[in-house]
């Protein structure tokens, strides 16, 4: 069976740079849930106040399934909430990448994100968010946490190389960005709850 890896993790963590490349590397098709949610139509609506669209998740779940049942090579599937989306019986690896608080403002702020939305994702990702739901919908084993603050997308992609190849062990629950961000004084700084 062809192998399914997901990468999850709050928004400019560097999710589909890397997928791009993790696919590229493993001659895998890539799926960015963004992208697909349009092209498959599974947007409910949207939701202007927060900037973002709610996805049919069970539509999204049944067609994922559908497109992977088919596949005939390895699959890349990016997105903040392709954990929750993807049948976990499918699933072969969860990479949740994780960005220091500080270093993931700056680029939020370079991308053009509202106040608003820099608040909600560097929350999310103080949070452990994206990990907790991954360790929710998928087999504890198969989640790997990586600390990608300050590293290039090619020494991201050589770790993951390394766990999908089994020379590399896969840990979670490592990264504690509140325990950083209350040691420096700056927790009010950049989480807004």
């Amino acid at each position: 069976m062809n192998r399914v890896i997901l990468l999850t993790g709050t928004p400019c963590v560097g999710k589909t740079t890397t997928a791009k490349v993790l696919a590229e590397k493993l001659d895998a098709v890539c799926i960015n849930l963004t992208e697909y949610t349009k092209t498959q139509g599974l947007i409910l609506e949207e939701d202007k106040e927060r900037q973002t669209i709610v996805v049919d998740e069970q539509a999204m779940r049944k067609s994922l399934g559908e497109s992977i049942s088919v596949a005939k090579t390895d699959m890349i599937i990016d997105g903040h909430y392709a954990a929750a989306v993807t049948p976990s019986e499918v699933v072969s690896q969860i990479f949740v990448l994780r960005r220091n608080p500080i270093e993931l403002k700056e680029q939020m702020q370079n991308c053009g994100f509202s106040e608003a939305k820099i608040g909600e994702n560097l929350s999310a990702e103080i949070l452990d968010s994206c990990l907790i739901e991954a360790l929710q919908h998928q087999h504890q084993d198969k989640v790997c946490e990586l600390d990608v603050s300050g590293q290039t997308t090619e020494t991201i992609v050589e770790d993951m190389l390394k766990v999908l190849n089994h020379t590399k062990k896969c840990h979670s629950g490592f990264v504690d960005w509140l325990g950083m961000l209350e040691g420096l004084g700056l927790t009010d700084k950049y989480l807004r709850l």
